[in-house]
């Protein structure tokens, strides 16, 4: 029994992990979910998703939908869709001497997908659906992530994160800023 309190100790003493939730607004808007590592509370190892929406670039301007004016009609939009699964790492250095600011510099890759609507068609049966259909056309990619994070780690188990991101492929760039929070093992012990 011992033996296990003390390999928890050492644990919290060396590492921490945590999952990241945030509200991504930018060029999209969507939401960002990472599992994070850190190690002696200097270098750091992420992975997650990231899935963005936003409304389709290539809609016709005058596309009506039986719903048009209800909210609802929101939801039965054409959105081009962009989302990342990704991996990365790390450094972090603290911004005050309590270790409560600190920055994550972080930089990695992610496999993306982008969806986007196209081949837009007149409609002539408009009385329960849109004046216009309409199909997906979906391409991947890798993807180049810079997103330093700034962590406010206020007690050893939560937090909250503001974190600009960029994501760059070949295909389409992503920018904004991510607020969130972060839970679960934050900090390690100070000596």
């Amino acid at each position: 029994m011992a033996s296990i309190n003390f390999a928890n100790a050492q644990f919290d003493e060396n590492n921490s992990i945590y999952l990241t939730t945030e509200l991504n607004l930018g060029n999209y808007i969507g939401l960002d979910l990472n599992l994070n590592y850190v190690y002696k509370d200097k270098f750091s190892f992420y992975i997650g998703y990231t899935g963005n929406l936003r409304h389709a670039k290539s809609q016709p301007k005058d596309l009506t939908s039986p719903f048009s004016g209800i909210w609802v009609s929101d939801l039965d939009s054409p959105y081009d869709q962009f989302e990342n699964y990704q991996i990365g790492l790390g450094k972090i250095y603290d911004l005050n001497e309590n270790g409560t600011i600190r920055i994550n510099l972080s930089i990695g890759i992610g496999y993306t997908t982008i969806r986007e609507p196209e081949n837009w068609q007149t409609n002539y049966n408009v009385l329960l659906s849109d004046n216009y259909t309409w199909n997906y056309k979906k391409r991947n990619t890798v993807s180049l992530i810079i997103n330093p994070k700034i962590e406010f780690p206020f007690t050893k188990f939560y937090g909250l994160t503001i974190s600009p991101m960029v994501q760059l492929n070949t295909d389409r760039i992503y920018y904004g800023i991510g607020i969130g929070q972060m839970i679960g093992l934050l900090k390690t012990r100070k000596n």
